[in-house]
């Protein structure tokens, strides 16, 4: 396993054995139920949210109606478990600068209340819990895209773009459009012109997304040697290439109605919160143009608004097939 092994920060030993030393968390030291929350902790279940927001309102589509709610239910499940393992995996390899930022200081794998090799047995376990799971209970496209999807996300963002290129989140964020995919595949064991157009939606969603709150915490990020694109470009360089991918996302996300996919509500809700969306970064764009930094340049404002953006626009996805 040499191959997911963490690789130091700036060629020095892993801080986090002596976090670990620090907190106390040897075995006989570690409560039961704050064992099961650290585990719990290692899936992201705040991020996995976000995967089924995308997830289920796709399988409403796809039907053109209700999905067989036990579908739902398995399939939800099924991509709890894939991105839960792929996030363990992914806080497995980056534990050494988990350790060193800020945001990521509490994490299990950092305080000792989950080993490393714990850990890797968990996020592997989950890998093929879950591949199983979504090829058994409802089918092996989506096993497959599953499957896909966390290889991706621990392999080529966490292991090789992540630390090498300001191009990581855009790639990397491809393991983030899959959901989508997964839903349609979940419903029809095919694929469509819809699942593609909104796949595309997330992947421009993405480094809009992110940046933002890479902004923010881009001295934790610069620390540890990893080169978001606020830390290798000035604030103005980012917001200019939140505004470009933000304009293609809203055009992308208008593509449905002309395909014949989605009517009068859907396009509503898009244009309505779209814009909002280029309101908010140029706003930002503005901002980081005058010079303004800090508090005052309120990056964050697009960060937060970004959530409700797709939240709003899947939850259209999901009521437009009544509407029509």
């Amino acid at each position: 396993m040499t191959a997911v092994e963490s690789r130091p920060v700036g060629g020095g030993t892993s801080p986090a054995p002596r976090a670990m030393g620090e907190l106390g968390t040897s075995p006989g030291n570690r409560p039961f139920g704050a064992r099961v929350k650290a585990f719990v902790a290692l899936t992201k279940p705040r991020i996995i949210e976000l995967l089924l927001i995308t997830t289920v309102p796709v399988m409403f589509l796809a039907a053109q109606g209700v999905p067989d709610l036990m579908l739902v239910l398995v399939t939800c499940i099924g991509g709890y478990l894939s991105a839960g393992g792929a996030n363990a995996l992914n806080m497995y390899i980056d534990r050494d600068i988990d350790a060193l930022m800020e945001r990521t200081s509490q994490r299990p794998l950092v305080t000792g209340m989950v080993s490393p090799r714990e850990g890797l047995v968990f996020g592997l376990t989950l890998t093929v819990v879950s591949t199983l799971w979504f090829g058994l209970l409802v089918n092996w496209l989506s096993a497959w895209l599953s499957l896909g999807a966390l290889l991706f996300y621990v392999v080529v963002y966490t292991m090789i773009l992540k630390r090498r290129t300001a191009q990581n989140i855009v790639w990397g964020g491809i393991a983030g459009c899959m959901p989508v995919l997964i839903g349609w595949s979940a419903v029809t064991d095919s694929m469509s012109w819809a699942a593609v157009v909104l796949f595309l939606v997330i992947f421009f969603w993405t480094p809009p997304h992110y940046w933002p709150l890479s902004m923010k915490v881009k001295e934790d990020y610069a620390r540890v040697g990893v080169p978001m694109l606020p830390v290798v470009a000035s604030n103005k360089v980012v917001a200019r290439q939140i505004v470009v991918y933000s304009w293609v996302m809203v055009g992308v996300s208008l593509l449905l109605t002309p395909l014949g996919y989605t009517g009068w509500f859907y396009t509503a809700v898009a244009l309505a919160t779209g814009g909002w969306w280029l309101w908010e970064a140029h706003a930002l764009q503005n901002r980081a143009k005058a010079g303004v930094k800090g508090a005052k340049l309120k990056e964050m404002r697009l960060f937060h608004w970004s959530i409700t953006y797709v939240s709003l626009l899947f939850v259209a996805v999901a009521v437009d097939p009544f509407l029509r």
